[in-house]
């Protein structure tokens, strides 16, 4: 795989000594591939002092010039969808079809956010000053640190970049240990397309070191995360250091309700899509599938049929069902379902992890369907983030909306049902920051990807995504 590999900070790529890096390893088959450098507090400072630094040229450049490079960039990836799929498959395990998804929706991602360099607006407020004018201005925040999460390591990064730009602000990103290689590639394209040294910078290395020195530094003036609850804890008790703001989205638990009145092949079919893409690593896939009782068997028998229909292979195969990310997420997995089985789970298929050829390396684990499920089990409260499907039965509706909301995330939620008073009840009692009816996700680029409850604080895409990166700035303007 021919890329640049190193800390890119202010325009220039930094290397580490062989030997003393992260190493990267392809899901598919635990082979260690390619090593990035192990960053830390110094490599922090380095890099938000270059942001530091480009921070007032880049401000004070036309937001539709700085849109520009985010154009160009999109263009480079149309043409190299299949260069970048590769970085996916191989660091990530995304089968080739949704990787190449990927590409092009970070293509998607950088277009739509330079559609907003002629959109910053701000207001006129009356005074009560005779000749005073005051306005409200929207301005950058100055030095963003994005941290990107490892399901989606190329748009991930382009969904907090592409904003963050057009906005005003420079960035720098620092990738998940596990999936560094999309960023670093992405990174590449703005230097070839001529982006200011300092504007965006990548920086590799483990949360606990490297992330923390980022969020702690007096230099950050906003930190925008997509990752897990516990990481936004740390993030947030850092940042509370230096009243840093943040914005935060912390994944999900989404409840899926299908009434005995929907599609049931559609309900199924779609509830498999959104369950088993990208192998369940999806914030807004459906954990917790809520059937009405009357329908809950033959429902079962028609998810479960799909289920097992699932093509399971090497990324590059373009299955259904590729592996998890690593060794540590497909042992957390095996060992929600081990407890959930301990506390009376039946397992309809599936149930653990694959080891015979040719999924004797990697990390692989058999698409899963468990009922017999009491909502006090860890597997119905805790985020699985895998391949792992929970059939619970409900006996009205009135049942379906409070098991639903009986949860500490409030990310994403599903009905299906072609009752226009259940629709309207979903709308105005779930409480989530997202309801789709008779559809699953992913969520629109234009629309608003927020959350409740543990779920996060902030969000991503639209118009109030892009509101994330300005701060408002008022003025009085008197003719004294």
């Amino acid at each position: 795989m021919d890329m640049k590999i190193g800390h890119f900070i202010g325009g220039e790529w930094i290397s580490a000594a062989p030997g003393s890096g992260i190493p990267v390893e392809n899901p598919a088959s635990g082979e260690i591939f390619a090593e990035v450098p192990a960053g830390g507090h110094a490599e922090a400072e380095r890099a938000l002092d270059a942001a530091s630094g480009a921070a007032k040229a880049w401000a004070r450049t036309p937001p539709v010039e700085r849109a520009a490079y985010l154009q160009k960039v999109a263009v480079l990836l149309r043409e190299r969808v299949d260069s970048f799929a590769e970085t996916i498959m191989a660091e990530q395990g995304k089968p080739l079809t949704q990787a190449r998804g990927e590409v092009m929706g970070t293509a998607m991602q950088l277009d739509y956010h330079a559609q907003w360099a002629r959109r910053i607006e701000g207001d006129t407020v009356a005074s009560d000053n005779a000749g005073e004018h005051i306005l409200i201005l929207r301005v950058p925040y100055g030095v963003v640190v994005g941290l990107i999460p490892w399901n989606y390591p190329l748009s991930l990064t382009a969904r907090k970049a592409a904003p963050a730009l057009v906005a005003g602000n420079t960035i720098v990103v620092k990738p998940h240990e596990v999936t560094p290689l999309s960023a670093l590639r992405l990174a590449a394209l703005f230097e070839e397309v001529g982006l200011p040294r300092g504007v965006f910078n990548v920086v590799t290395g483990t949360g606990t070191e490297l992330g923390e020195a980022l969020v702690g530094s007096k230099k950050t003036n906003l930190v925008t995360l997509t990752g897990s609850v516990r990481a936004g804890h740390e993030v947030m008790r850092r940042a509370a250091d230096n009243i840093t703001q943040v914005s935060l989205e912390l994944g999900g638990k989404a409840p899926l309700i299908v009434c005995e009145d929907a599609d049931l092949d559609y309900a199924a079919e779609r509830a498999v899509f959104s369950r088993f893409r990208n192998c369940g690593q999806v914030c807004t896939s459906n954990e917790r599938t809520y059937v009405q009782e009357s329908v809950f068997q033959p429902f079962t028998e028609k998810f479960l049929a799909r289920v097992q229909s699932l093509r399971i292979g090497d990324p590059r195969s373009d299955p259904d069902v590729g592996p998890k990310v690593s060794r540590a997420e497909v042992e957390k997995v095996e060992a929600m379902v081990a407890r959930a089985v301990e506390q009376g789970a039946r397992v309809l298929t599936g149930g653990g992890r694959m080891s015979s050829a040719p999924f004797d390396r990697g990390y692989w684990f058999q698409p899963t369907v468990l009922t017999n499920l009491d909502p006090s089990m860890e597997i119905v409260r805790q985020e699985v983030f895998g391949p792992v499907a929970s059939l619970i039965p409900f006996a009205d509706y009135d049942d379906a909306l409070q098991q639903a909301n009986d949860s500490d995330y409030g990310l994403s939620a599903y009905l299906f049902t072609h009752d226009y008073r259940k629709v309207m009840r979903a709308v105005n009692e779930l409480e989530f920051g997202e309801v789709y009816v008779n559809r699953v996700g992913p969520e629109a680029i234009n629309a608003y990807h927020t959350g409740y409850r543990l779920s996060g604080i902030g969000g991503d895409d639209g118009r109030y995504g892009f509101e994330t990166y300005m701060r408002k700035k008022t003025v009085y303007l008197s003719p004294n």
